[in-house]
């Protein structure tokens, strides 16, 4: 005969098993959410902190770029002044007219075109280096020849490029010495424009010269991106 009572009391504790388990099964799906929200939570932050940082920094960009143009004219108007300096207001390019560093049609250096490089290039690399921010956002100096659209674009391209080397090397020769020279040198590229951005329709004077040109280091947010990305894809590898 089957004995009720024994039968009754395993299928209670059978029950009682059962729902120990789901109750475990709970708690650990409980746990697990708890501690998804806490990282989230904790990321959330982390990510704020650094955006914050990605914002200040290109708020110092931005201030950098716009106060750079106006320093570097008050700095030539100052220490240099003249017709023969031109400073662009919105970008602090400087052109320099080639009346006074050569000859019509040359690439050597007038005698007089030295003396005014003595003179401007302690100046302007000054600025660059006088300023922590400048420095970092300046990425290079270009220094560019450019001729009229009078003669050959060959002719004009060659021109061009041989009097922006002609005043790179003698800013780096040991007839010209100033501080931060070093640095200075590392930032340099030589650019031979020609006639690209000269007036096509008519031999302008004013298009001859050389320019010293900017060129500023863009913010970059992507290792701020692929940081947050890859703690977000380690959270959830660890959570597998």
């Amino acid at each position: 005969m089957l004995n009720l009572d024994k039968l009754n009391s395993n299928s209670e504790l059978d029950l009682e098993d059962e729902q120990d388990q789901e109750s475990g099964v709970w708690l650990s799906i409980s746990d697990l959410m708890s501690g998804l929200l806490l990282f989230f939570a904790l990321l959330f932050i982390a990510t704020q902190i650094q955006l914050q940082k990605k914002i200040e920094e290109l708020r110092k960009y931005e201030e950098a770029l716009k106060n750079l143009p106006l320093v570097v004219q008050t700095a030539i108007e100052e220490g240099v002044g003249g017709d023969a300096v031109e400073v662009d207001p919105e970008t602090g390019d400087v052109s320099l007219d080639d009346k006074i560093l050569f000859a019509e049609g040359e690439s050597e250096l007038k005698p007089e075109g030295k003396a005014f490089l003595n003179k401007f290039i302690p100046i302007y690399s000054d600025v660059i280096f006088s300023d922590e921010q400048f420095d970092k956002e300046i990425a290079r100096v270009v220094i560019e020849g450019h001729t009229s659209s009078q003669g050959s674009d060959e002719v004009n391209r060659a021109l061009s490029l041989e009097r922006a080397l002609s005043v790179t090397n003698y800013i780096f020769s040991e007839q010209l010495n100033f501080s931060n020279e070093e640095r200075f040198e590392e930032k340099i590229l030589i650019s031979g424009r020609g006639e690209i951005d000269a007036n096509q329709s008519l031999d302008n004077a004013k298009d001859r010269k050389v320019t010293f040109r900017f060129q500023l280091r863009r913010p970059d947010f992507s290792d701020f991106v692929n940081q947050e990305g890859e703690k977000v894809k380690e959270s959830i590898d660890n959570q597998r």
